[in-house]
């Protein structure tokens, strides 16, 4: 028996990938490769702890070699809300077609129990925070958490049609070590550039909850084994949020900068999309026994860190 992890060579992938091999799994990596990084799991793949398999979900050629799996952790998705409001096409393919072929996969071979990782923009702007499981009613406002909630959506469908379990994970912002996007990265990105400025989306006071991506995995697996048949779903993030501002301080403060000019773009959006306030309920997965060991100002400076190579 052995686990397949779609999108397992990127940033939240393969931290999943090394967490399933530290406790002895095999691991079948499917991945497009356009943000993944064979590096990032380089080591397994020399091993013989995991292959890999470049492939695009919405496409043939990889549904044989998930034949024997027990579990799918799907992870592969387009997840720039950015881009969504630009190119909505390719995230409805790549995030609602590809979950479509991944559970007709399930169907075909009995793979009994998924994974999905979703986000906590399926709730758009909610009116309750911190906001719990059962809120609603669900609005996203980007195309990208409508192309999470559609997925939501079929996995219940298949759950509840043929059988299947499913533990699907909406996400405050995971943030850490091989991140390829976010807003930690992008300071990071800009600062390299330019060290004497600072562009900032919106007016620098949108607030949410943040969590290093290693705490995020760490939920993910205990959830997923403690939770029973069926479809559930579970919010996974810090128990407090931060600010842009407070996070484009520790950025500066860990790059060893002075005199850094902060220069907004100014409205409480960054982008189309955005949601100025988000605040996660995780007390339904801390009724099972887990709680984040970090908060959100501790995972930015954590992340950070990571990216800086420190």
């Amino acid at each position: 028996m052995f686990s397949v992890v779609t999108g397992g060579a990127g940033f939240i992938g393969s931290h999943i990938v090394d967490a399933l091999v530290q406790k002895g799994e095999d691991v079948l990596v499917i991945d497009n490769m356009k943000t993944g990084s064979v590096g990032n799991i380089q080591q397994h793949l020399r091993e013989g702890r995991a292959r890999l398999i470049q492939a695009d979900l919405t496409m043939d050629g990889w549904q044989d070699a998930c034949e024997g799996a027990s579990r799918i952790y799907h992870v592969a998705a387009d997840p720039d809300v950015r881009e969504s409001a630009i190119l909505p096409e390719a995230q409805i393919s790549n995030n609602v077609l590809a979950t479509a072929r991944v559970l007709d996969t399930m169907r075909r071979f009995d793979i009994p129990s998924i994974v999905f990782t979703s986000t906590s923009t399926v709730y758009g702007e909610a009116r309750v925070i911190p906001t719990p499981e059962d809120y609603s009613p669900m609005e996203p406002i980007s195309v990208y958490g409508a192309t999470k909630l559609a997925a939501e959506a079929l996995i219940s469908a298949y759950c509840h049609s043929f059988g299947l379990t499913a533990c699907v994970f909406r996400f405050a912002n995971i943030i850490g070590e091989r991140a390829t996007h976010g807003v930690c990265w992008d300071f990071i990105e800009k600062l390299r550039k330019n060290p004497h400025a600072l562009e900032i989306l919106g007016d620098g006071r949108q607030i949410k909850s943040y969590l290093e991506v290693h705490a995020c995995v760490e939920a993910i697996l205990f959830a997923a084994e403690k939770s029973g048949k069926g479809y559930n779903v579970f919010n996974i993030g810090s128990e407090d949020w931060i600010d842009v501002r407070s996070i484009a301080d520790i950025v500066v403060e860990e790059m060893g900068l002075d005199g850094v000019e902060y220069r907004f773009t100014g409205g409480e959006r960054g982008w189309v999309g955005d949601v100025p306030r988000m605040l996660l309920s995780i007390e339904k997965i801390r009724s099972l026994g887990w709680r984040p060991s970090v908060g959100s100002g501790e995972s930015v400076r954590m992340a950070v860190k990571a990216l800086l190579g420190k």
